[in-house]
């Protein structure tokens, strides 16, 4: 399965604004970014995969372009798929990018 490399580099550009070191992952047949091994955001195909803490799923997933993540046909806790759409701006993107790492790091 491929993912859409343009929206790799922006996720690596955005990545670029952070003091956290993060690392690329072939995951979910696309590429996941991980902090310290917990995975914040990925790719697949033209969506992003986000975590998000349970706190505020509900909120992300009222949004227009945000669905509950169902890659094994169920959906999975605290994961996300995130249409084109939904991240059309760098700043749209940035949010996704942020949930992503609070995730990880409340995981740490």
């Amino acid at each position: 399965m491929a993912y859409n490399e343009l929206l790799a580099n922006r996720i690596r550009a955005q990545l670029k604004l952070f003091s956290e070191d993060f690392t690329e992952k072939r995951m979910f047949g696309g590429l996941s970014f991980l902090y310290k091994g917990k995975m914040t955001v990925g790719i697949i195909k033209e969506e992003l995969a986000v975590r998000i803490v349970s706190d505020k799923m509900e909120t992300e997933l009222a949004k227009n372009g945000v669905r509950p993540m169902d890659f094994t046909k169920r959906p999975m806790k605290e994961f996300v798929y995130v249409a084109p759409e939904a991240f059309k701006t760098e700043t749209q993107l940035l949010h996704y990018i942020e949930l992503g790492l609070e995730h990880a790091k409340s995981k740490l």
